[in-house]
């Protein structure tokens, strides 16, 4: 799918469920990586994760949730996700509040282990650090590294 497939379709699905015209651009970000997409304020235009070409059905409810967010930003009315105005809309046009993720977030791997000497708190720890900077949090008690 193009920039200017998306567009049209975009346009359709305006007309289509909002009876409303989309006269901004839409356009595929391959930048976005934990969104479907997402509703630009100060230029209008919408960005669309291009991940999701190859699922038709949730890519629409990504367009048709950022159509919610423009449709209402244009009119002056409620457009975050927390505002009544935007979740009535979400329900009357059958679009998601979240869409669902590509691919599981991937797990951090942990490679140092503090341990404080007095409380045995542990802090699992992506870095290395200096355990003369800090101390406990939750009894001001000396860090020292475990073997992982």
């Amino acid at each position: 799918m193009t920039n200017e497939e998306l567009q049209q379709l975009v346009e359709d699905l305006s007309v289509t469920y909002f009876h409303k015209k989309f006269v901004h651009r839409a356009y595929f970000n391959s930048r976005l990586k934990t969104t479907g997409g997402r509703y630009l304020l100060k230029s209008h235009n919408i960005d669309i994760n291009p991940g999701y070409i190859p699922f038709k059905e949730e890519l629409k409810g990504i367009i048709l949730h950022e159509l919610c967010h423009y449709h209402l930003h244009i009119e002056g009315r409620g457009y975050k996700h927390g505002d009544e105005d935007f979740k009535r809309l979400l329900k009357r046009v059958g679009a998601p509040r979240f869409c669902t993720p590509l691919q599981p977030r991937a797990k951090q791997t942990v490679k140092y282990i503090y341990e404080c000497t007095t409380c045995h708190m542990q802090y699992p720890r992506k870095r290395r650090m200096d355990t003369k900077k800090y101390a406990c949090g939750k009894c001001r008690g000396k860090l020292k590294e475990r073997l992982s």
